[in-house]
């Protein structure tokens, strides 16, 4: 049976959950599109969140890699196009490192861009009447340096390794603390995930769409 992993992330920046966690946890053993799912907690840390991420990758041998973060001051789903090369923080991690201006793999490309059905997942996410779009930056924080690390590092494997990043919003509890602020529902989120992962199992090759499902 093929293996599926989905990572999510501690909390961090003062908050005490994390919608990416929350919304990954659920997906523990769950079987979807005949793949088993695995799921694990990345620490909101520069460098040490890529050896767990890839200790893990290496123990369950998964075919598709899903990492999750969160960007509270987006309001939809995010499914991220590219990661580049960057660390710039501009908070510190829940280790209080603060890198500025710093390769995340030195000597690595300038980007890499998610091997994931990314239209096709957004498109797909939309007509269930989940908010989605294709987002073209994840950011110089913590998940830019998580997605890129994994892309550098599936571009080491076999082709059939695939993997990409998804943002998704607050959770409603969290956003009563920053007033404005968009959210969604976990078990939106949860349905979204479960939704981008049949996709990406489904789709190897990704649609064409102009303009529309993209921010």
């Amino acid at each position: 049976m093929k293996t599926v992993l989905v990572t999510g992330f501690e909390p961090f920046g003062g908050e005490t959950i994390n919608p990416s966690w929350e919304a990954v946890k659920p997906l523990q053993g769950c079987q979807i599109a005949g793949a088993n799912i695995e799921v694990c907690q990345l620490p909101c840390v520069f460098d040490i969140s890529l050896e767990q991420l890839y200790a893990v990758i290496e123990l369950v041998k998964p075919e598709v890699v899903i990492s999750v973060g969160e960007a509270g001051n987006r309001s939809n789903i995010s499914v991220e196009r590219v990661a580049i090369n960057v660390n710039d923080a501009r908070i510190p991690d829940n280790l209080g490192q603060q890198p500025i201006d710093t390769p995340v793999i030195v000597g690595g490309p300038s980007a890499y861009f998610s091997t994931l059905p990314i239209k096709t997942i957004a498109n797909e996410l939309n007509n269930a009447g989940i908010p989605a779009t294709v987002s073209q930056t994840a950011g110089t924080f913590v998940c830019n340096h998580v997605m890129y690390g994994l892309l550098h590092y599936l571009n080491q494997r076999p082709p059939a390794m695939r993997g990409g990043f998804i943002h998704v919003p607050y959770l409603p509890e969290q956003a009563t603390r920053h007033s404005g602020a968009p959210s969604m529902a976990v078990e939106m989120v949860t349905a979204a995930l479960k939704i981008a992962i049949e996709s990406a199992l489904r789709n190897e090759t990704d649609i064409t769409i102009s303009g529309g499902a993209t921010n």
